[in-house]
């Protein structure tokens, strides 16, 4: 298998689906939004980047909570369905192996980049640039899926830094980087952030009733998503500190 995830929208073929399951599905809409929403804060009168903004949920509510939204994707149709959803935002077709040269230098108060981080082969690349449009104060957040729980479904070494394919429950197809925790570490402190919380994600207590089972599992195994806001780091100091 090539050593690369690359540039096609693979969520471009099955994006209305996508939007349908993830609209009110548990992983989705009870599980990482909430988690995401939490560390992004207060978003009201602030501008907000949301990088891989798929079909534009989280747009959504970042727009109810009064924010301003830019947000992309590597799929036109997820691009589409982003602005018939949220019509106040605005939204292009970008590949995250490209600048962000349409984004000026600390133009945004935030970057949300849930979900994302595995289809990326320039991680770091990505991530600088993402350091580069955030204003003086502002805060990345990403979600990733949880290391320990790709481990458990693929086995290997754990520490091996590798792509990997997998058949979704609704026969999605999909290609994707498996990597410990320390590399996505790594990649920050590289891209020039400081972790400032890093939460291994359990659903909230309200998400108990959608699906008692589920929220079993989730509330005590590393099975799912976890959660980071990082902030850019100021000077060599900052750096070190990352490490």
């Amino acid at each position: 298998m090539s050593d690369a995830v690359g540039s096609f929208p693979q969520y471009e073929v099955f994006a209305d689906e996508f939007l349908d399951h993830a609209q009110n599905g548990f992983y989705n809409a009870h599980y990482d939004r909430p988690a995401c929403l939490e560390l992004l804060g207060d978003v009201a009168g602030q501008h907000v980047l949301d990088a891989a903004c798929g079909p534009g949920l989280y747009a959504e509510e970042l727009t109810a909570r009064g924010a301003r939204v830019t947000g992309f994707d590597l799929s036109p149709r997820m691009v589409e369905l982003s602005r018939e959803r949220v019509p106040a935002g605005e939204f292009r077709v970008q590949d995250l192996a490209e600048p962000l040269s349409w984004l000026p230098d600390a133009s945004v108060d935030q970057v949300l980049f849930a979900l994302a981080l595995e289809y990326v082969d320039d991680r770091v690349g990505a991530l600088r640039e993402f350091r580069r449009v955030l204003r003086p104060g502002g805060a990345l957040v990403l979600s990733r899926q949880h290391p320990t729980g790709d481990w458990l479904r693929h086995g290997g070494n754990y520490f091996d830094v590798r792509v990997v394919e997998e058949v979704w429950s609704r026969g999605w197809k999909v290609r994707y980087w498996l990597a410990p925790l320390e590399r996505t570490c790594e990649e920050l402190r590289e891209a020039g952030f400081l972790i400032e919380q890093l939460r291994e994600g359990r659903p909230p207590e309200a998400a108990a009733a959608v699906d008692p089972e589920r929220h079993a599992r989730l509330a005590q195994e590393p099975l799912g998503f976890l959660t980071i806001r990082a902030v850019p780091a100021t000077g060599r100091e900052g750096l070190l500190e990352g490490i």
